[in-house]
Parts: structure tokens; C-alpha cells; sequence
């Protein structure tokens, strides 16, 4: 069983849901990422990402200057432990229709799962695998 602490990405970049948009977007942007784990405290309250900021907010006339992260963030956050099976992230992936898993443990964040970093630990020939290991093209 590979399990999802093998292969998670720890490089995580949180913020504070009261942050601005502008500023997530800057993060992203500087840290050539697509999305940034919400956060109150220690505790994950949600995830934003490029597509969130662009199709929630700008669409919707938000000014991203003013704009909370608390605003656009997606809720009710699934998450997984390192130690879960990588089939049963991919399979919470399928279920909730989400990109992306953080990884927790003991409520503390340890790692973010994304369905790239699965594709290439599961399907390292697969179209998805060969994009995700690519270098960002920011």
C-alpha cells in the first residue's frame, strides 16, 4: 500500500482568511503555485485557489484589494491523514470532485495531496503525471 505521506507535497503555503485577494494572488504568483490552504490558526478552514480567485471573485466584480480570502474560500474542507492509502485519497478526490486533499495530522497540517501528485505516483505515463512534473510555465 503507498500510502499519502509518501508523496504529498509539503511546501505549503498558508494564510489567514482575512488576507486580501490581491495578496493570495501575489503568493501564487511568487511561489509559482495554484492555490493556498486557509487557515485560523493552526486549524485548516479552507483552500483558494487561481480558479477560485478568478471565477468567484473577478467575475463577480470583487475588488481584490478589499476582498477577504474568507469571502471566496472553499469550505467544508476534506482532509486526509499522511498515513491514508493513496487509492482512498483518489477515491475522496472522485467523491467530493476536488483537486486537491490537505493532509493533516492531529488537527495540524503536515501536507497538501494534490490529484497531480497522485497521477504521477500512480500513473507516472499518464498525460496528467507528465504535466504535473513539468516546471511551471508562470
Amino acid at each position: 500500500m503507498t500510502t499519502v505521506g509518501e508523496f504529498m507535497t509539503t511546501r505549503l503555503v498558508t494564510m489567514d482568511g482575512n488576507d486580501t485577494l490581491t495578496a493570495a494572488a501575489q503568493e501564487m504568483r511568487d511561489s509559482a503555485i495554484g492555490d493556498v490552504v486557509v487557515t485560523d490558526g493552526d486549524n485548516v478552514v479552507g483552500i483558494v485557489t487561481d480558479r477560485d480567485i478568478t471565477v468567484r471573485a473577478v467575475a463577480e466584480n470583487l475588488d481584490p484589494n478589499t476582498t477577504a480570502l474568507n469571502r471566496i474560500t472553499s469550505k467544508d474542507v476534506i482532509t486526509v491523514s499522511q498515513y491514508d492509502d493513496a487509492v482512498a485519497a483518489a477515491d475522496l478526490m472522485r467523491t467530493y470532485a476536488v483537486r486537491r486533499l490537505p493532509v493533516v495530522d492531529d488537527g495540524r497540517l503536515v501536507g497538501l495531496v494534490s490529484m497531480g501528485d497522485l497521477a504521477v505516483e500512480r500513473e507516472p505515463q499518464s498525460v496528467l503525471a507528465d504535466i504535473s512534473a513539468d516546471d511551471p510555465n508562470n
